[in-house]
């Protein structure tokens, strides 16, 4: 049986601004745009502190719901829903693609308002800019790499021995966990089939100089799972 180790995204915590007072004035903004779950969820926190949660569903809710809000594929924009919030754009499997997407709707005077993390591409933001169109940027995350995830690797590489495929789901892991990669596969790395959840972490496995068996059509588990199958059978290169 062949081993696939998934290296999900590092850990995060909220050590951002509080979006609330940007949130607490949809009337100086345009839309909202989602690029990750993280940002969602960093939102949702907040949402929940004191008396913000009973102000939103009274009014502040309706209010952005008048506006656009634009995400990054179907998990950010199953979590946007689940604070109440109308989504498009889901079907953007990446930032680059919502940016076109953006520009060619977007007419408001008014700059979108855009939580993220420390680590945000700037891909989005420049392609906004060069458009005309005002963005704002608030960070409501860090990325910073889990502390167990040398002992974790190597627990794993001690009992599953190399696995078959690795799949990251964003250029942070692969920041944080690669040189532990390196380290415990040896020699053994070029058997590794290197699988990437879309073409922003395919991009970074690349500039490591390790070559990428697979990338996922869409970011969903589905598209992910048939494309490590193919990379994994044996006529695959």
């Amino acid at each position: 049986m062949m081993k696939v180790l998934l290296l999900k995204d590092p850990k995060e915590d909220d050590c951002g601004q509080d979006p609330y007072v940007r949130l607490s004035h949809p009337e100086g903004y345009g839309g909202l745009i989602f690029t990750s779950p993280r940002a969602v969820e960093a939102v949702e926190r907040c949402l929940q502190k004191d008396t913000k949660a009973e102000v939103w569903k009274k009014s502040l809710k309706e209010k952005w719901n008048a506006k656009s809000v634009y995400v990054v594929g179907n998990a950010t924009a199953s979590l946007v829903n689940r604070i109440g919030l109308h989504t498009e754009g889901e079907a953007c499997g990446n930032a680059e693609k919502l940016a076109e997407y953006i520009c060619s709707r977007e007419s408001s005077t008014l700059p979108l308002l855009f939580p993220c993390g420390t680590l945000k591409r700037e891909i989005l933001p420049k392609m906004l800019t060069d458009e005309g169109i005002p963005l704002e940027s608030v960070t409501v995350y860090q990325t910073i790499p889990h502390p167990g995830i040398q002992g974790n690797l190597s627990s794993y590489y001690t009992q599953q021995g190399v696995p078959a495929s690795i799949t990251f789901f964003s250029p942070s892991g692969l920041t944080h966990s690669l040189k532990h990669i390196q380290e415990l596969s040896g020699d053994s790395i070029g058997q590794i089939k290197f699988a990437a959840i879309g073409p922003t972490t395919a991009h970074a496995l690349a500039a490591q100089g390790l070559p990428v068996s697979c990338t996922a059509e869409s970011p969903t588990p589905q598209a992910l799972a048939a494309g490590i199958r193919t990379a994994l059978q044996p006529h695959a290169s």
